[in-house]
Formats: structure tokens, sequence, C-alpha cells
């Protein structure tokens, strides 16, 4: 075995606990599930009864609260920011990475309700920010470019989540690029439905009034 090899095995060896440290502290953050209980405190009862059943923030204000809407989504996407900070701290950049992935897997199967969670945008853009902040602020800017052209949030979220590992590649920042293409395959696969009615054209448009209850566009 050469001396890169060596290197290799040895860096892979150590650093295997903190990666798993970091996947494990993600997901139980990501799996916090702050639709659910925002509105449990609202007095709105179970979200999971209401329009999709979805915990995000786009079921949320469903209920008509968009003040509670506006919370859900900044808090989950807070807490995948929280994690990857926490865990860079602690245990370094490398396993921030998996504490981005944990936090994604967490929002969409979180063990708390049986693996059935939220679609993960705004967890996803919060580990995004919490990784590299010009990444953050790529994903923003595309999805407010696309919502504003085509008033479709789902759109939106899709593109931009195809455009950042591209641009994070682009960037000198493969690891990243890599972590993130893997969660956009996710976040494709949660939006199958919502990518079905893109190609019917029957998805609503972000202000349309739907009079039936459709898969979270958003989250």
């Amino acid at each position: 075995m050469d001396a890169l090899s060596s290197f290799v095995v040895l860096m892979v060896a150590n650093l295997w606990p903190w990666l798993i440290y970091g996947l494990i502290t993600g997901y139980l953050l990501g799996s916090i599930p702050f639709g659910l209980l925002l509105a449990r405190a609202a007095g709105l009862g179970d979200i999971r009864n209401i329009g999709s059943g979805n915990i995000g923030a786009t079921n949320v204000l469903r209920t008509g609260n968009k003040g509670l809407a506006a919370a859900t989504l900044l808090l989950d996407g807070l807490k995948a920011t929280v994690a990857v900070l926490l865990v860079n701290h602690w245990y370094g950049q490398v396993p921030a990475h998996m504490a981005a992935v944990g936090a994604f897997f967490g929002h969409v199967f979180p063990i708390w309700l049986r693996f059935k969670g939220g679609k993960g945008v705004a967890t996803y853009v919060g580990g995004l920010f919490g990784l590299t902040l010009a990444g953050g602020l790529a994903f923003c800017a595309i999805w407010l470019a696309t919502a504003a052209l085509m008033r479709i949030s789902s759109l939106a979220a899709i593109v931009a989540s195809l455009v950042i590992p591209l641009l994070l590649f682009v960037w000198g920042k493969p690891v990243t690029a890599a972590v993130f293409a893997v969660l956009t395959a996710l976040l494709l696969w949660m939006h199958r439905a919502n990518i079905g009615r893109l190609r019917a054209g029957t998805e609503p448009r972000i202000g349309a009034k739907s009079t039936q209850p459709v898969a979270d566009a958003a989250q």
C-alpha cells in the first residue's frame, strides 16, 4: 500500500465516528416537526389532518395563518443550519456535511411521526446556508427569479435544487456539490407528484386558490 492510500485509509478510519455523530445530530434536530408543534400550540389541531397532511410550511399556510407558516418555514431551515454549525464546531467541516444530510432526512423521515415528514426544501436550504453562505443566497436568488417568472413554487424549488450542485462544483466545492446532488435527487423524489402535475399543466400557481388538497410545493 503506497503512502497516499495509507493516508486515505487512516483519514477514513479516524473520521467515521465523527461522521456518524454528525449524521445523528443532524437527524435529531432535523426531525423536530415545527409545523406540527406550532399548529398545535396555536390551537389549530393536528396539521396532518389539514390539506395535504404535510407538516411543512406550505400546508401550515392552508390554515390561513401566514405568520405561523412563516415561522414554520424559518424554523425548518434554522434547524438544519444550527445542526451544521454545531457539528462543524464540535467535529469539523466534513462531519458538518453529514449533519446537513441528517437534518434533511430527519425532516423528511422523522422517527417521531412514523417517518412521514415534509418535503425538505426549507431544510435543504438551511443546511446549504450552514455550509456555504454563497450557496444559500444563490438558491434563494434562483428560487425567487423562477417563482417571479413562472409563478409556481414547486418548479422554483426544483430548478434551484438542480442548479445548486453545479454551481458548487464550479466554485471549487466538490464535496459539498456531491452531498447536495444526493439531496437534490431525494428532493426531486419527494416532489414526484408535483412533477407529474407540472408535466400535466395542473400544478397550482402561486396565489391561486385550489379546490382540492395538493402535495406541498415548497416544503
